[in-house]
């Protein structure tokens, strides 16, 4: 085993987050990411209806299924199989495509949405230009979803990198929503340089 793996397997096998979500039943220590930034700006909440973009393994789905009960609706999509969560709608598929894109709007029946989230992250290729490029293509794509089917009052989380291009996006973000705010939760690694961005209310 490689030294950088070793390292990475010591970090998460010791990790208060990782032992946590084991016996609290959530499927990833990203969970608590979620959980932190809601809390922190009430963004969920029971009876709402969320899309949970790049969903798998399932903890922000868990948490938000949670958190909405049995009145509210949750639609979690993702490209890898993901185990289903009780009271979830899950679609496998790739959000670059409009069938996958179709098939969230069935399942939304003509709903507005409370909250879209997006954990979305590119398969990294090792050359930060082009991972970067990558991660900001799929928050403008998640972006698109949220302005088309949000309502008015609406809000928006979505994971980036602090990187090239970063710049930009935080102003497409402000263009978009009345109030932009940026988190990092205590559950992401200090050492990560991702990022998450909170819209409220859309600017249009």
């Amino acid at each position: 085993m490689a030294k950088t793996s070793k390292a990475w397997m010591r970090e998460h096998v010791t990790d208060p987050y990782v032992k946590r979500a084991h016996v609290e039943g959530y499927r990833s220590r990203a969970a608590y990411k979620l959980q932190q930034i809601a809390e922190r700006d009430k963004l969920l909440g029971p009876g709402m209806t969320v899309v949970d973009l790049g969903a798998a393994p399932g903890g922000w789905t868990q948490v938000a299924a949670k958190a909405v009960g049995p009145t509210g609706r949750v639609i979690a999509v993702d490209i890898l199989e993901m185990a289903q969560v009780p009271g979830v709608t899950v679609i496998r598929g790739d959000f670059q495509d409009e069938a996958t894109l179709h098939a969230v709007e069935r399942a939304l029946e003509g709903r507005p949405v409370d909250l879209v989230i997006s954990d979305m992250a590119p398969n990294l290729s090792g050359i930060a230009s082009v991972d970067q490029a990558r991660a900001a293509g799929l928050v403008e794509l998640a972006l698109e979803f949220g302005l088309t089917h949000l309502k008015p009052q609406g809000s928006f989380l979505v994971k980036t990198f602090q990187g090239a291009g970063y710049g930009e996006l935080v102003a497409t973000l402000r263009r978009s929503f009345v109030q932009l705010l940026t988190r990092k939760p205590d559950a992401s690694r200090s050492r990560s340089n991702e990022v998450y961005l909170v819209g409220r209310k859309l600017a249009h």
